[in-house]
This record gives C-alpha cells, structure tokens and sequence, in this order.
C-alpha cells in the first residue's frame, strides 16, 4: 500500500520542507489497475477544498458591485457567470464522488484536516445564490433571479448550520487532533452562518413586511451572534499554536487568511444588516442596529487590518523558503473580499472618504489574488497535479 502525506501531522516546517499536496490527505488504498486509474483518480481526490475556488470568484464580483465606485457591470456580470458555472460543475463532480468513491467520503469527513472544509459547501452556495440576486437579474430576469437566490441561501444556510455542529461534534468525539495541530481551517464550518447573516438582508426586501421580515433580520442577527461566539473560541486556539509551536507548515501558511473571513464577514453583516433594519422592525430598535454596525465594525476591521499585516509576514517568510501553490492560495480570495465589503459597509455609514480608498486597496489586492490563485489553479489541472495525492518524500 501506498501511504500519503498531510499537513495535519508534519511538526513545524524547517526551511526547506517539501511542498505539501494540494488535496486533502488520501486514505491508503491499493493499486488500481492501470486502465482504471485514469479514470477514477480524478473524482476519488476531488476533496470539499475544492469549493473555495468558487467562493473566491465570487465575491470578486459580490466585491466589485459593492466598491463605492463599481467596477464596470458587465466584468462583474461575467465573474458571476463564471462562479456560477463553477458552481455547478463542481456540485456535479462532488455528487459523483460521493457515489463512486464512498469510502474516500466518508474518510474526508472522519479526518480533522478535510472535514472543516464542508464548510466551504455552505459559502459556495450562498456567495453564488448572494451574486445571483444582485448581478444576475438581467441574465437570467428578475423573478428567476430571485428564485435561484431563495434556492441557494435556503441549501447553503441549512449546509452552514449543520455543519457549525456536526463537525465540532466530530473533532470532539471522532477525530484524533494530536496537540499543537489547530489550524485555521477549524474557522471553516463556523463562518458559514456568518455568510448567511450577510446574505440575508439582500432578501428581506423580497419578504412580507411584518412578522417574516423581521423573522428574518433577527435570525440572521443569531447567525452574526453563534457564528461570532463560535469563532471567539477557536482563535485563541490557532495563535496559541502559533505561539507554541512557531509557524504553519508551509502550504498551510495562505490559510492564515482565513481568519480575516469572520472579522469581514461579520463588519459585512452588521452593515447590511442596519441597511434594512428600518423596514423590519421597531424605529428604536432599528436606530440601535445602525449604531451597532459603527461600534461593531470600526474596532473589528482595524483588527482585521492587524492580521493581515501579521498574515502578509508570515507568507512572506514561507516564500522566502520556497512556498509553492497549491489550493490553499484560495484563502487569499474570499476573505479579503469580505474586508473590501466591510469597508464598503462602513463608508456607508460612517461617510469617512478613509474607508472608501481602504476598499479600493483591499479590492485591488483581492484581483491579485484570484488572477494567481486562477492561474496556478488552470496550471496544476493542466499539468495532473492538483487532483492526484503525492507519496511521501
């Protein structure tokens, strides 16, 4: 048998580690014959990662239509477009692994290092259904627009809360985490209803004014409110393994960015949130809500700015030491696009011309980022790599 390796179990890296595999660690399975592996290696390796690329092409359009100046309709239209068949090529592919290659699923979801990416199953959804409601009215009409976005915010918001619980569930009483192995993929699953609380005020207007709208600004201010919690007890647990155990292995180091996903998403949410709370619910509480998105998100995006210094650092020193791609440079994308929306938000509602030029920069990054992560992406596809686990050295 032929065993494989996973960031998960390498102590921290020394200068010049080996790069990792791009996909999820691989069970040990025996040799197919050569007429089969062909075929089925493909789908096999086709892990639940593999979402994040279609997270970050959309939130490249999501971003660009919400700059205080938007970038031209058609470029971001076409980015949708492209999210959106990603989207479905990928749903595809990812029902036929779990058909043919049951046995690798069920591994994925028993393994502490693949599992939170399910995570990235919810966001696809909702980034997707989010830019569908927002860019996708004159392609597909503004009725069908509507209906693909009640669609994929209602999967994805059922797909982000299930597994906000199953997974923890999971690390807890299934998974082996060996100490000094947190990482900041673990913030996957539980930033997944963060999502839905910024996507959900993109529909409230579509709701009945009453007891639904306000049915559902509040519960996307308790998705704001679990996912917050959530991700307030895991990233003590990823700087103190910083800390302790010194620097991500380095393929793992773009994962870094993930942290800046619930920092912006969050500022994000209580923006929109405020947005639309005057149609839902009680002036007083809705003057309160708006207030909140100032006192929220002014404290939370300066912090958010903090960790992407310490993050830009820290993938610094990993190229330096021979950084190479791998599907993990996806973190670069979605969670600097939701800095560029929390930016944006807080333009809105602060007036500050500062916030304004911050989204500009941030967007400007964010296009940099999905231009490599794109064409690394294409390369190692072209080449066989990216779906095809690698032995050990």
């Amino acid at each position: 048998m032929a065993s494989y390796a996973h960031p998960q179990h390498l102590s921290p890296a020394p200068p010049h580690l080996p790069d990792l595999p791009a996909t999820p660690r691989q069970v040990s399975t025996p040799a197919l014959p050569a007429a089969e592996r062909g075929a089925a290696s493909p789908l096999r390796h086709l892990g639940p990662n593999w979402y994040a690329a279609v997270m970050g092409t959309a939130i490249v359009a999501s971003a660009g239509a919400a700059l205080p100046a938007p970038v031209p309709h058609a470029a971001a239209v076409a980015v949708w477009a492209l999210s959106a068949l990603l989207l479905a090529v990928l749903l595809v592919a990812r029902a036929g692994h779990w058909l043919r290659h049951r046995d690798q699923a069920r591994a994925h979801l028993l393994d502490p290092a693949v599992a939170p990416f399910y995570g990235c199953l919810s966001m696809a959804l909702l980034a997707v259904g989010g830019g569908t409601l927002t860019l996708g009215g004159g392609v597909l009409g503004e009725r069908a627009a509507l209906a693909v976005d009640v669609v994929l915010f209602s999967a994805g918001t059922a797909v982000g809360l299930l597994a906000a619980a199953a997974i923890p569930y999971l690390m807890v009483t299934r998974h082996k985490v060996d100490p000094g192995t947190a990482s900041p993929v673990w913030l996957l699953p539980v930033v997944a209803p963060m999502v839905s609380a910024a996507q959900g005020p993109l529909l409230l207007p579509h709701v009945p004014a009453g007891q639904w709208r306000e049915a559902l600004l509040l519960g996307s201010y308790a998705m704001f409110g679990l996912s917050l919690l959530a991700t307030l007890l895991m990233l003590p647990l990823i700087f103190g393994r910083l800390v302790v155990h010194g620097p991500l292995p380095l393929a793992l180091t773009p994962t870094l960015f993930l942290v800046l996903g619930p920092l912006g998403q969050s500022t994000t949410a209580v923006n929109s949130l405020a947005d639309v709370a005057p149609s839902a619910i009680g002036g007083s509480y809705a003057g309160a809500f708006e207030a909140f998105a100032v006192v929220y998100g002014v404290p939370v995006l300066g912090f958010a700015l903090l960790w992407l210094a310490f993050a830009l650092a820290l993938v610094v020193r990993a190229a330096r030491s021979g950084l190479r791609f791998g599907m993990t440079w996806w973190g670069f994308t979605f969670p600097v696009g939701t800095c560029v929306t929390a930016a944006a938000g807080l333009a809105r509602h602060t007036g500050l011309t500062a916030y304004e030029w911050l989204a500009t920069a941030l967007y400007v990054f964010l296009l940099a980022a999905w231009a490599t992560a794109t064409i690394g992406t294409a390369h190692g596809l072209a080449k066989g790599r990216l779906l095809t686990p690698q032995p050990c050295a």
